[in-house]
């Protein structure tokens, strides 16, 4: 699989509840297959759970910040691309 241009940067993780907090430069839906790559590691998950200021949403557009459930841990800079 080639590489696509990522659909969003990780900007801040809160550990003890899993969330990232995710810069988006595209669009994503909930359902949508993602795989979260950086700092030598990567793994797959479906977008399960996405809040805009404390709201839950279905989908979130380019330029949007989102919290997002995420199944590991990540780190700011992680990108984000959807397969």
């Amino acid at each position: 699989m080639a590489e696509k241009k990522p659909i969003g940067k990780i900007t801040h993780f809160f550990p003890k509840i899993s969330v990232a907090v995710v810069e988006l430069n595209g669009t994503i839906k909930k359902g949508d297959k993602i795989k979260i790559v950086g700092h030598g590691k990567e793994f797959e998950q479906t977008v399960e759970s996405m809040q805009i200021e404390h709201e839950q949403v279905k989908e979130a557009k380019k330029g949007q910040s989102i919290g997002m459930k995420v199944d590991e841990p990540v780190r700011e800079k992680d990108l984000v691309y959807k397969i």
